[in-house]
């Protein structure tokens, strides 16, 4: 057992010290990793530029709140019995949790409450801690120029995702385009880091309640039905952002998320299934340079009774003939 103090440590700085994670390269709008960027100095001039309304929107006097993360010249100085302490306290708060979800329902409601719901927040955004569910990316980690960051709107009621895309494409001598920037929820873990899933088979349509700049974003789901997460597939579909100071509420049907691999559309199409959803994601790679900005108060799932489409999509017996056996 001498090897398990050690694991502990070892995943105790990855979780304090994100600076020192490995990003995983990014290729094309839905293929993107788990890394956050630092906010510069400049972040807050550069994101008054955006506009008036923007600056209604995440006032500038707030102070940002995002993944924090040491400088070069810090030197991490972890306590090896505060680490085995805290690592397994969280693991022990972990399998409480599991417990109390296996005995009395999950989030400690009765069971029979859970399936009788017609609608479910899954992420809110009201501090920091909710913000520490998600990561940020942009072609940046691939030599490209975009920037993304990640703070608290306005009276800590909503998460503001904003930055400046820029389409120039990285000049490493390989990579042939560039202009993309996420926001991507974390994988929930359980006891001893055991990867847990979303269950939202019960609902049919994605609820979300967002404003923008008008800008298209790609909404991304993946599910993990494998041993071993295939990070480069998922289902994907449009939301379209009005602009202006007023909230819209977007509701998008599980039936219309296509399935994609790599960021290609694929010919055969998958169903979606609900039972094992991993996280969500937002995309923005529209090719137009300059500062964007989305605001998001909560996601959520409902069901919606006027929707009776099981799949938008076809499939021919020469792409797939295994579907038609």
């Amino acid at each position: 057992m001498a090897w398990f103090p050690k694991l502990l440590k070892g995943t105790f700085i990855l979780r304090k010290y994100p600076k020192y994670r490995v990003a995983s390269s990014c290729i094309c709008f839905a293929d993107y990793c788990s890394g956050t960027l630092p906010k510069p100095v400049s972040a807050a001039g550069k994101a008054s530029q955006l506009g008036t309304a923007q600056g209604d929107l995440q006032g500038h006097q707030q102070k940002e709140t995002g993944v924090s993360v040491p400088s070069p010249e810090e030197t991490p100085q972890v306590s090896f019995d505060q680490a085995i302490a805290e690592e397994v306290k969280d693991h022990l708060r972990h399998l409480k949790d599991e417990i109390v979800s296996h005995w009395i329902g999950p989030e400690g409601r009765p069971l029979h409450e859970v399936l009788m719901e017609q609608a479910k927040v899954i992420w809110r955004f009201r501090g920091k801690e909710d913000l520490a569910k998600w990561t940020v990316t942009s072609d940046k980690t691939i030599g490209g120029r975009s920037e993304v960051f990640l703070k608290m709107g306005k009276n800590n009621q909503s998460a503001l995702l904003y930055g400046t895309l820029s389409s120039q494409a990285p000049q490493d001598g390989e990579s042939s385009r560039g202009g993309y920037c996420a926001m991507m929820s974390k994988v929930p873990r359980g006891f001893l880091e055991r990867k847990k899933f979303y269950d939202w088979s019960q609902f049919n349509t994605l609820y979300l309640r967002v404003r923008g700049d008008g800008r298209p974003w790609m909404v991304n789901i993946k599910q993990d039905t494998d041993l071993v997460q295939r990070s480069n597939q998922m289902y994907s579909y449009f939301m379209f952002t009005r602009g202006g100071p007023y909230w819209q509420d977007v509701k998008i049907p599980f039936s219309k998320f296509f399935f994609s691999n790599q960021g290609r559309v694929r010919d055969v199409q998958h169903q979606l299934l609900l039972d094992k959803i991993s996280s969500i994601g937002f995309t923005l790679a529209d090719k137009v340079d300059g500062p964007f900005f989305l605001e998001i108060d909560f996601i959520g799932v409902f069901t919606d009774p006027a929707h009776t489409e099981e799949f938008a999509y076809e499939n021919s017996p020469e792409l797939n003939p295994g579907l038609f056996k």
